[in-house]
């Protein structure tokens, strides 16, 4: 796991705070989750300084971009993981959870004559808090 401080220009109280959100988090977070935890430590951080943040971050290599069908991109430290993963979506709370390893087989699904280079799953129910 990549647990080192990114290397921005100015790392400002702010900027530090959103760090230590995805740094104190393991799963997926949106940027209106960090705006939450991150006013936790520092009230004064607003929006658009989550979302200056996470490009800085995602430009510096830092962070990652989750897709999901269907959803805005969810954010975590890039090389967090060493293996191939997915992930499970709240339809209540609308959280993003790390579903680790892959133990789906997808080779009968493919059309004959296909070669499958890539997949993402992602599963939609009820987190243990919500449900």
């Amino acid at each position: 796991m990549k647990n080192t401080t990114p290397k921005t220009s100015r790392m400002t109280r702010q900027r530090g705070v959103v760090v230590g959100v995805f740094e104190s988090n393991p799963r997926p977070l949106a940027p209106e989750e960090v705006l939450n935890l991150a006013k936790l430590g520092q009230p004064k951080v607003s929006l658009s300084t989550v979302y200056r943040t996470i490009k800085r971050l995602l430009d510096d290599g830092w962070l990652k971009t989750v897709e999901l069908p269907g959803l805005s991109p969810r954010y975590e430290i890039a090389g967090k993981h060493h293996s191939h993963h997915h992930h499970f979506v709240c339809i209540m709370c609308d959280r993003t959870y790390d579903i680790e390893g892959c133990g789906v087989n997808l080779r009968p699904l493919v059309p004959r004559g296909f070669k499958l280079t890539d997949h993402h799953l992602t599963l939609f129910g009820q987190c243990g808090s919500c449900r």
